[in-house]
């Protein structure tokens, strides 16, 4: 049997970077990552293989909707022969999506017989977990599915905002284990004994009709203080933004999320250059517009 563990969390907590973490323990080779990324361009997929390790993408999407569970269930039941190497693998789920169906995903299709689930991980952090908990039944599904919620950029927030989401999150789900992180650094084993506990749900029908996914490619180089700049005059239309582009003093990742804008200098190359959005889908020719704009900018 393959381990196999479930990564989750809503827009911008900081799945990848907590990935990118494990990628870097000791005694990784074997382990492989297949990474669900909302919008049509893999950010965090690029991102993760970067670190070297085995990576597969499924953009486009959640891969528990009946548009895409298909795609993921065909990329998992392959995995084993692709990496024959493969001692472990990694799911990280799209922040958008419900992982309740996991259990009953892997035990209908017979892929119980070749994976194991050891351990379902959320992310959230402290400034977004209250806004959007009330408003988002996808976040108490992750929730409520994880054993272990890593309270995330932890650093950036007071004592009270972080005893209140660990109160949230026990208000969910009294029975996970809240461990508190900065960008992602813990020692949390994903692949060790799970709970006694199955998990139940159901397929999601469609993408969230709250959310548009677009994406943009940008070729040419541009100065990082202007496209900041109109990325923060779209604050309330954009709701996520991520990806890398070319400046004068060489290739950056952006990263916007509800704290913040976050830049990282790229190492390496190889990575496509542009940047995947999720708007609010009632402010949809705003956010078009934006993308024709970043399109034609200089």
């Amino acid at each position: 049997m393959i381990p196999l563990a479930l990564v989750t969390g809503f827009l911008g907590c900081g799945k990848t970077t907590f990935l990118q973490q494990v990628a870097q323990r000791p005694g990784r080779a074997g382990l492989v990552f297949l990474v669900n990324e909302f919008s049509a361009l893999d950010v965090d997929g690029a991102r993760l293989a970067a670190c070297g390790p085995d990576t597969v993408a499924i953009p486009g999407g959640s891969i528990f909707c009946k548009c895409l569970v298909g795609e993921f269930l065909l990329q998992l039941g392959e995995l084993p022969h692709r990496f024959p190497g493969c001692h472990a693998v990694v799911v990280e789920a799209s922040g958008m999506a419900d992982p309740r169906v996991v259990d009953d995903l892997l035990r209908d299709t017979r892929l119980d017989r070749t994976y194991e689930l050891t351990s379902v991980v959320c992310l959230a952090d402290p400034g977004t977990l209250p806004k959007l908990l009330d408003t988002l039944p996808a976040l108490e599904a992750q929730l409520l599915a994880a054993d272990v919620v890593l309270l995330n950029k932890c650093d950036l927030f007071d004592a009270a905002a972080i005893a209140r989401a660990e109160e949230l999150i026990r208000g969910v789900n009294p029975a996970a284990r809240i461990e508190r992180t900065v960008r992602g650094a813990c020692a949390t084993e994903l692949f060790g004994p799970r709970p006694a506990r199955t998990l139940h749900g159901a397929l999601s029908e469609c993408r969230d009709a709250r959310y548009l996914g677009l994406s943009v490619a940008l070729p040419r180089p541009l100065d990082p203080a202007r496209l900041e700049a109109r990325l923060r005059a779209a604050d309330g239309v954009l709701l996520r933004a991520k990806g890398v582009v070319d400046t004068a003093g060489g290739a950056l990742e952006l990263d916007l999320t509800a704290a913040g804008i976050d830049w990282r200098q790229v190492t390496g190359d190889g990575r496509v250059r542009g940047l995947a959005l999720i708007a609010d889908s009632r402010r949809q020719a705003e956010a078009e517009a934006l993308v024709r704009e970043l399109k034609e900018s200089p």
